[in-house]
């Protein structure tokens, strides 16, 4: 029987929501746990890997998740980001948690926008040197919207339907 896991670090929800919509749109056996919960990953045949880019990279603790992943298991990696999409510092992420992972078999990856926390913005917007990118996250406020929540759900069907017929 085909088992999935979707996993995630979340530290202002975005990324929790995002999870939470892959893991609704998958068929049969599934789980969903945060990324400290997540122990036995052997047992899955495939797993959703969910991180919110902070200062440009992978958070730590989504860092040491990726770099335990065993080699040759089917992963799929998403993340949520203040900064446009496509634009080169949402790319980054993905970029680094995919050499993170270089071992696993990596089905897809899925980024979308999600709000930055107020803190954080207050805090760089008064930096010269993040003042372009403040600016550009505070108009991700309304993100995870629902378009990002459809987007979501066809990545995560998608994902299934790639790994389920061209798997290992």
């Amino acid at each position: 029987m085909f088992k999935a896991l979707v996993t995630y670090f979340s530290q202002t929800g975005n990324t929790k929501k995002i999870a939470e919509t892959i893991f609704d749109a998958l068929e049969g056996q599934k789980e969903i746990l945060p990324i400290a919960e997540a122990r036995d990953i052997e047992a899955y045949d495939l797993i959703f890997v969910g991180f919110p880019v902070q200062s440009h990279s992978v958070p730590y603790g989504a860092e040491l998740f990726l770099k335990k992943i065993p080699p040759g298991k089917r992963i799929a990696l998403f993340s949520t980001h203040g900064s446009f999409t496509g634009s080169r510092l949402a790319r980054e992420a993905i970029e680094h948690a995919s050499v993170l992972a270089s071992k696993a078999k990596i089905i897809g990856t899925f980024a979308t926008r999600g709000k930055v926390s107020m803190k954080a913005l207050d805090a760089l917007i008064k930096l010269p040197e993040h003042e372009a990118w403040a600016e550009m996250a505070a108009s991700a406020a309304t993100h995870p919207d629902e378009h990002d929540l459809a987007d979501a759900r066809a990545f995560a069907r998608w994902v299934m339907t790639m790994s389920r017929h061209h798997g290992s």
